[in-house]
């Protein structure tokens, strides 16, 4: 059985890595899940002690299971959970806004945008500030002002 959950747990981490590398959001989310369920799945086959039920007062003179476990991967799955729904939002509005979720044509876009910014700050600068400065005249040059 050791062997079959680690040999589950490798796959799935390993598949979740291959997705985290891919330049497309949706598989980049879909990697980080496979990569936190490969996590949970590990936390869950490193508790796995059979006893009697973790309730007081035990009976009998069996071990008692560690509930610790069971309640720290209750709390990675809702936690889990909640960073996919986040990210998965994070996605759905960048693709409203850009029409993609390649990495590639985002950061072209975010390169266009930049440059463009940057055109129109060097043009506000110049219009803010004069290129050419009065000289003074040479007949004024002593008089008093």
């Amino acid at each position: 059985m050791n062997l079959l959950s680690a040999a589950v747990v490798g796959v799935l981490f390993g598949a979740g890595v291959f997705l985290l590398l891919k330049p497309d959001l949706m598989r980049v989310v879909a990697g980080l899940v496979l990569v936190s369920n490969a996590a949970n799945l590990t936390l869950m086959s490193s508790g796995l002690a059979r006893g009697q039920a973790p309730i007081l007062p035990p009976t009998g003179d069996a071990p008692v299971s560690d509930p610790l476990v069971q309640a720290m991967t209750l709390t990675a799955l809702v936690i889990g959970f909640a960073v996919t729904a986040l990210l998965l939002t994070l996605v759905v509005v960048l693709f409203r806004r850009r029409h993609s979720v390649d990495f590639d044509e985002l950061s072209q876009q975010e390169t266009e945008v930049v440059a463009e910014h940057e055109a129109d700050q060097v043009a506000h600068d110049e219009w803010l500030e004069p290129t050419e400065h009065a000289e003074p005249d040479e007949a004024h040059e002593g008089a008093p002002t």
